[in-house]
Order: C-alpha cells, then sequence, then structure tokens
C-alpha cells in the first residue's frame, strides 16, 4: 500500500516522498484543494481495488 500512496503522493501532489525530513521547507508544501480531492479519490479508488482483488482470492480458495 505504501507503494500506491507514494505515487499518489508523487503524480497528483507532486511530492517527492511522503517520509518526515525534520526541514519546514521539506516537509511542508502547498497544495491545491483539486489535487487533494483527486489524491483522496485515487486512494479511495485503489482501496477498493485491494479489497475486490481480497474477495476473489478468498473465493478462488474457498473449497466450493
Amino acid at each position: 500500500m505504501d507503494e500506491i500512496l507514494n505515487k499518489i503522493a508523487k503524480d497528483i501532489l507532486g511530492l517527492d516522498t511522503l517520509e518526515t525530513r525534520k526541514s519546514d521547507s521539506l516537509d511542508f508544501k502547498e497544495v491545491a484543494v483539486w489535487q487533494i480531492k483527486k489524491a483522496l479519490e485515487a486512494a479511495f479508488e485503489a482501496g477498493e481495488a485491494e479489497e475486490e482483488r481480497q474477495v476473489e482470492e478468498r473465493r478462488l480458495d474457498s473449497p466450493n
């Protein structure tokens, strides 16, 4: 999941990393609300896709 969040942060929010670097100029960025909305939507969709994958995996593993 970290890989997905890092990709969203980079591609949508323009952040180099989600790691704390203990520097205000590196750790605080100005981001437009529409970018935040797009990032949240992407994270939600990624979570839904992961949930669907897990459900399908359990279905395939079920002895029916």
